[in-house]
């Protein structure tokens, strides 16, 4: 037993020797040191706890566990995926996998369809947002997690899977074979003229992700434009892009830098980390009035593109203020077909700015924004002022407005969701029909959803009124009950006209996730840009010109 320990311990530690001279840095001999003697007595618990616990342990979970509570403290960016999450990886640098298309999600404890990609196997054969997914490949789902499903529903190309649904409106449950073939996740998901309009000029892209091909993506969607007729004007959209790859940020934004700007830096720990990043090529489009729209999900790769086109004074950023992630990760192999997704760097726009939001640094768990008392202020080519410390803040903000209690006591039922599939199944749309929604008449049709559901909710000046009445009566105000019922029926009277208060958001929200059930990802794109304030306030900064160069500060 001995033997075997010291053999487990070399071999270990051998591995961790070899993953050093595979890349990493050679750190300092007390460094090592530190590293070997704890990685010693790591192992050593390991094998005493599988061998000796009184109880038969199950080795792998156990050391998963112990990886897990490893990497707690660090950022949430730094990952092990083992050999069934490797998938995953390809998805994030190449946007692709095998299977069906079908991105799902658990909602009242059921996994359920968020939306079918469009070209899939899934959605070409008809499997819709809103869908219930009973059984995959046999296996019912009860008890099932969202990686076991999509385990099930991934696999070689050329394979098939059986999917059985539930869907409203249906008596019975539905039966797919679905093909499982190589699913390219779309970075461009649409792209056009505003409003097909080629005499405006006036281009719109909406970018979802920095994968592999998301600059040829880009340029392609651009040179389509400009052979239909002269770009005056580009929006690139965004909002909700949670980022990818950092060489897919900088071959973006090079696109409309001029050739030889620094575009992003990386510092780390390790030496190999310093690199300045700058465009290589002559921009595609160098002089065209250009605006970025961002929000609080557009992060990372996002940011990178956004923060040199502000530093570079190249053009406006316009929403709310992005996500805050200036962190860069690599992805490390590891044996066994495992790998690490490790932050190693952070990164740092053309004028100097991290723009990382939240400090990870201290490694006990303990992660709180920068105080604003630590933000840098730093200048832009043309020296305007820019921050640090809290993401990408736009030139022009324009916020969507605070979210009322209604809407956040509709979302916390899923109501918007549920109700999107009440309504496709009792509003039967041929396929390739265009849809035309009454919001009117769908926010009429909804309220009486709601009232044959008894949704009801409680705002936070009713629970006010609830502690008041407590109060009063502790302290012997017994004589008050007709001031508080009084207050209580002002406060109904305004719950009452929250519907007629909040009308044109809810409505949004309804077209949205109605739109879902009937169209493709594109299409719900176009139909969304007319009622988007943060894309119209965009289009009128292209449109006035003298609006453009003053938020600019030319």
């Amino acid at each position: 037993m001995k033997t075997k320990r010291v053999l487990f311990v070399i071999v270990l530690v051998t591995a961790l020797g070899f993953g050093f001279a595979a890349g990493f840095w050679m750190p300092r001999d007390d460094d090592f040191f530190a590293l070997r003697k704890n990685f010693e007595i790591f192992g050593a618990v390991y094998e005493e706890l599988v061998l000796g616990y009184v109880d038969e342990l199950d080795a792998a979970r156990m050391m998963r566990t112990g990886l897990e509570a490893m990497l707690e403290d660090l950022d949430p960016y730094t990952v092990f995926f083992d050999e069934a999450d490797n998938a995953d990886i390809d998805i994030i640098t190449r946007g692709k996998y095998g299977g069906v298309g079908l991105n799902v999600e658990v909602r009242n404890g059921r996994i359920t369809v968020s939306s079918p990609i469009e070209e899939a196997s899934g959605y070409k054969q008809g499997v819709r947002a809103g869908d219930i997914i009973t059984h995959v490949a046999g296996t019912p789902t009860d008890g099932l997690s969202l990686n076991d499903v999509r385990n099930l529903m991934r696999g070689e190309p050329g394979t098939t899977v059986e999917f059985i649904i539930e869907r409203e409106g249906e008596p019975e449950p539905l039966r797919f074979i679905l093909s499982r073939e190589d699913v390219t996740l779309k970075n461009v998901t649409y792209a056009a003229f505003v409003d097909h309009d080629t005499a405006s000029g006036l281009g719109y892209v909406k970018l979802e992700r920095f994968a592999q091909d998301a600059s040829q993506e880009v340029r392609v969607a651009l040179q389509e434009m400009q052979q239909a007729g002269p770009l005056r004007g580009v929006i690139l959209d965004v909002r909700g892009n949670l980022g990818g790859l950092l060489d897919a940020a900088v071959e973006i934004t090079q696109l409309f830098v001029p050739q030889g700007s620094a575009i992003v830096s990386t510092r780390g720990r390790a030496p190999e980390t310093e690199r300045l990043y700058r465009s290589q090529a002559a921009p595609m489009l160098p002089d065209v009035p250009l605006v970025i729209l961002v929000d609080a999900l557009s992060a990372s790769a996002s940011e990178i593109v956004a923060g040199a086109v502000q530093d570079l004074d190249r053009g406006l950023i316009v929403g709310t203020t992005s996500y805050g992630k200036g962190l860069v990760q690599i992805v490390k192999p590891l044996p066994y077909n495992t790998s690490l997704k490790i932050t190693t760097s952070r990164y740092y726009t053309p004028s100097g700015r991290s723009i990382q939001a939240i400090d990870y640094s201290l490694h006990d768990g303990d992660f709180k924004q920068f105080p604003d008392s630590l933000r840098q202020t730093f200048k832009t080519a043309a020296g305007r002022t820019v921050r640090g410390g809290r993401g990408i803040e736009p030139d022009v903000t324009v916020s969507l407005g605070a979210v009322s209690e209604l809407e956040e006591a509709l979302q916390r039922r899923a109501a918007f969701f549920f109700f999107a599939n009440h309504y496709a199944a009792t509003h039967k749309i041929e396929p390739g029909t265009a849809v035309e929604l009454d919001l009117d008449a769908v926010l009429t049709e909804f309220k009486t959803w709601l009232n044959g559901r008894d949704f009801s909710y409680r705002t936070g000046a009713e629970h006010v009124l609830d502690s008041l009445g407590d109060d009063l009566l502790a302290m012997g105000y017994a004589g008050t009950d007709d001031e508080v019922a009084s207050l209580r029926k002002a406060v109904q009277q305004e719950k009452d006209a929250d519907f007629e208060r909040h009308a044109a958001r809810l409505k949004e929200l309804l077209r949205a996730e109605i739109m879902a059930r009937y169209a493709g990802t594109s299409e719900q794109v176009e139909a969304s840009l007319g009622h988007d304030p943060q894309f119209q306030e965009a289009l009128r900064l292209l449109q006035e010109a003298q609006a453009y160069k003053r938020a600019l500060g030319l």
